[in-house]
């Protein structure tokens, strides 16, 4: 006897469908309709086998086989389609919770998106080193970007733990194309996210160079604690940005009083940073407050007008683009800080 369908979807005509599983021996009733609304590959079958009913003139219901799986698998699908795309509490909840995988490769096969996200979340929440060899394979035959992405990040967080796995020694000596594979993933996301480290760093860099620059032009223009511009007394009150400020008067300080600043690595710290000036600095000539700020630019200058060496050149290229990254940040910086316009309202 054909089983009832678990739900008819809010359908008053009779079953017109039976679904038939893998043994055989178990029959589903269900309605065309439901199946056709859910599944385009089910839609398609069954236009076929009412095509053929009617061709042979023969009555009864259109027969469906799902094959692969298991009867109590293939009776959860049905329900499951007859759920909807709704999270249903219940029998249908604890299908997903117990027949994920099945139901992830007949959702994958009769293009069910709804359900197949759905069976991704339940196989990702369990993951564990002793899984997600098994897991991974699971989400490269069913396309699961969800499920391979939870994969990847298990692997590269506990791959240690994965080599010690049953599955995964069972994959290097059957399988050595997919452990090659995943190797190489895991190498090119670590990869990227040195990568991406590298950068950040970087940008902090440019960022404390930027607010140097600042500091720079603050103290020659209007004077700190310590230090002041020419002819003009140091400022009684610190800035607000004195932490790092002082550093740096503590730095101009031993620059002007140092006898070696050919060979002192302070005062050639202190080089670059009057260089890097000169070198964002769009004050006109013999009005800007900075020392050697003129000076620097005719240097750079003469640099332009005579050829230099292909090392020269090499150095001078590299100058140029940490130039070109400190001026990008100090634009991003002064835009966020400004303030919006008023509303004209």
């Amino acid at each position: 006897m054909p089983e009832a369908p678990a739900r008819a979807g809010g359908a008053s005509a009779p079953a017109d469908v039976d679904v038939v599983t893998s043994s055989g021996r178990r029959k589903i009733a269900a309605h065309s309709s439901v199946l056709a609304s859910a599944s385009p590959v089910l839609e398609t079958i069954l236009e076929r086998r009412v095509q053929r009913l009617r061709e042979s003139g023969k009555g009864g219901r259109a027969i469906v086989r799902i094959r692969g799986v298991t009867d109590d698998v293939a009776a959860a699908f049905v329900r499951l389609l007859y759920a909807g795309s709704r999270r249903a509490e219940g029998e249908v909840e604890e299908d997903v919770e117990r027949y994920a995988e099945q139901l992830l490769v007949l959702a994958h096969a009769y293009r069910v998106p709804w359900l197949k996200r759905w069976c991704q979340e339940a196989i990702g929440s369990r993951l564990t080193p002793g899984t997600v060899v098994d897991a991974l394979q699971l989400a490269d035959l069913c396309d699961a970007p969800q499920l391979h992405l939870r994969c990847m990040r298990l692997l590269a967080k506990e791959f240690r733990a994965v080599e010690r796995t049953e599955a995964w020694r069972f994959l290097r000596d059957n399988d050595p194309w997919q452990e090659l594979d995943v190797l190489s993933r895991l190498h090119d996301a670590d990869m990227r996210r040195r990568k991406w480290r590298r950068k950040r760093a970087e940008q902090k860099v440019y960022m404390e160079l930027s607010d140097a620059m600042d500091i720079l032009r603050h103290i020659c223009t209007e004077g700190c604690t310590e230090v002041g511009p020419v002819g003009q007394a140091p400022a009684n009150s610190p800035c607000p940005a004195y932490a790092t400020c002082r550093g740096l008067q503590l730095l101009i300080r031993h620059f002007s009083r140092c006898k070696s600043r050919a060979s002192c690595p302070r005062c050639q710290r202190m080089w670059q940073l009057l260089r890097l000036h000169a070198a964002l600095c769009r004050v006109p000539d013999g009005h800007c407050n900075t020392p050697l700020c003129t000076q620097f630019k005719l240097k750079e200058q003469q640099k332009e007008a005579v050829s230099a060496s292909a090392a020269a050149k090499a150095g001078d290229g590299r100058w140029g683009l940490l130039v070109k990254k400190v001026k990008a940040v100090s634009v991003m910086s002064s835009l966020g800080k400004r303030s919006p316009p008023p509303c004209q309202c």
